[in-house]
């Protein structure tokens, strides 16, 4: 874990539970894609930095996610190093109580604000094009969350952060997180038809061809809206939903789950609601689905 591998001239990732980039620009300085889950993670980056004389630049966070903001702070306080985050992705990084907030709905208990939800605070700025290094561009990756973006390099590697997970990990978890599941559709279509020498997603094995994990990753949120679907013959309340689900794939709940699942199935719930397959019914101080 955390060792350094090369893909390009200039393009290498760190194995991590989140695989972190590194991009050497022009200059000789470094820049990373995501600085990991924690402190640890980024005092294990900064001895890979030290090891090879490398002076770390930037920071370029594909999404604002704890596993991949949570060695920012780190990092930010031991180089100086800038760190940019893409659109209200740079938000929840100054104000990572956002995500737990986000999840629950409301002010998160504290069982809510640990490292896996709520990384410490960095200082981000917005990414934009123009402050990105030559060789590396940002490609648009939205639907896992808010505006996420990847990155390509000039040795056409590219990082492809949360936009799809594992087979193994879709088949132990069932149903990975999804904020808009419509545009979650479109990016996963769009990285099925991408090419590439290389393809680095964050939670997957690095590979040459991604369209078959894209793919399986589409039937995956297709399976889920048929099954929400056929639940729904009968009108359930939300809680009912996501009980069934969890008894169906066998998930184990406890907090995190309850809102990292609960949070994606609200979002089914939305996405299909727009698209007439499902409708609510108020009744009796009640909120229930039915299939239309």
């Amino acid at each position: 874990m955390y060792e350094l591998i090369q893909l390009g001239a200039n393009s290498y990732y760190i194995e991590s539970p989140a695989k972190i980039g590194l991009f050497i620009n022009s200059q000789g300085s470094v820049c990373l894609i995501d600085s990991g889950n924690d402190k640890d993670a980024g005092r294990k980056v900064r001895q890979q930095l030290d090891k090879n004389n490398w002076k770390l630049d930037a920071i370029f966070n594909t999404h604002s996610n704890a596993d991949h903001i949570g060695g920012n702070k780190y990092l930010q306080d031991q180089t100086g190093c800038r760190i940019f985050a893409p659109g209200i992705e740079c938000d929840f990084t100054n104000h990572p109580v956002l995500e737990p907030s986000f999840l629950y709905g409301a002010y998160p208990p504290a069982e809510l604000q640990h490292k896996f939800l709520m990384a410490q605070e960095s200082s981000a700025e917005q990414l934009t094009q123009n402050c990105l290094p030559k060789g590396l561009t940002a490609i648009s990756l939205p639907g896992h969350f808010f505006d996420m973006v990847g990155f390509r390099t000039l040795d056409d590697v590219v990082y492809l952060a949360d936009c799809l997970c594992s087979k193994e990990t879709l088949e132990k978890y069932q149903i990975s997180f999804v904020y808009d599941v419509a545009a979650y559709l479109e990016t996963l279509n769009m990285v099925k038809g991408m090419n590439a020498s290389c393809f680095v997603p964050a939670h997957a094995a690095v590979t040459d061809n991604i369209a078959p994990l894209a793919q399986f990753n589409i039937d995956k949120v297709l399976e889920i809206e048929e099954k929400i679907l056929l639940l729904c013959n009968e009108p359930l309340m939300f809680e009912q939903i996501l009980q069934r689900l969890f008894l169906d794939y066998d998930l184990k709940m406890n907090f995190a789950q309850y809102v990292l699942v609960g949070s994606s199935v609200r979002s089914y719930l939305s996405w299909m609601l727009d698209a007439k397959k499902l409708q609510v019914e108020f009744t009796a101080g009640q909120v229930l689905w039915r299939r239309s």
